[in-house]
């Protein structure tokens, strides 16, 4: 069975600022790094919740890939990243390539709609909506149809829209983790070198705990 290869919260933040970051990151799919501290810490709490040991992880919209390799690091069975980004995928692999995960991976170039394969959990860090309306929410309904688990980060104010679609979808939510989110400068119209936002890391539970 896969063991974690990471003793500590802090060790993990640092092995996961070591990922590559996007070579050309896409203003409308809202392709901004995942912060290492924050990604380490909603893992940190997932995997203290036995969600992850010995489970198959889907982190839909993975990007570089940050969430999935922390999930192979902290003992998931497998992990399948999914990405509409092939360019981004190709990032994804070469920054799991630098570790030696006891776990299993695969790596899917389609949409998170198109998406179809039951695994235990779901990590995902969707865009917030802002470029394409309603982007959050297809993440959401993509998860709700493949997993039990789902951890999803999204703007703390969308509170109220998460306990509704959770409850319209037979989700609950049982944790919620906050943070102060850095964005860091990534396109040239940011004038600040990292301005921080309120997100918050949502874990919902599916109520009959089948699919």
């Amino acid at each position: 069975m896969p063991q974690s290869l990471i003793n500590s919260k802090a060790r993990l933040a640092v092995e996961l600022s070591k990922l590559k970051g996007f070579g050309n990151p896409k203003l409308d799919s809202e392709q901004y790094l995942m912060d290492s501290d924050v990604g380490a810490d909603a893992l940190w709490n997932a995997y203290f919740n036995d969600d992850l040991k010995d489970k198959t992880v889907a982190d839909l919209g993975c990007g570089t890939g940050i969430l999935g390799i922390g999930a192979l690091l902290l003992g998931a069975a497998k992990v399948i990243f999914v990405d509409s980004d092939e360019n981004v995928l190709d990032v994804a692999k070469n920054n799991l390539s630098d570790f030696i995960p006891l776990g299993e991976s695969e790596f899917l170039h389609q949409d998170v709609n198109d998406f179809s394969r039951p695994v235990d959990i779901i990590i995902q860090n969707p865009p917030f909506g802002t470029k394409q309306k309603h982007a959050d929410k297809d993440f959401l309904l993509a998860a709700f149809k493949n997993a039990k688990i789902i951890y999803s980060f999204h703007k703390s104010t969308s509170e109220n829209f998460i306990m509704q679609i959770a409850a319209d979808n037979g989700f609950r939510i049982t944790h919620r983790y906050d943070y102060k989110y850095p964005l860091k400068a990534t396109f040239l119209f940011h004038k600040r070198r990292i301005h921080r936002i309120d997100v918050s890391c949502w874990r919902l539970e599916n109520i009959q705990k089948t699919l």
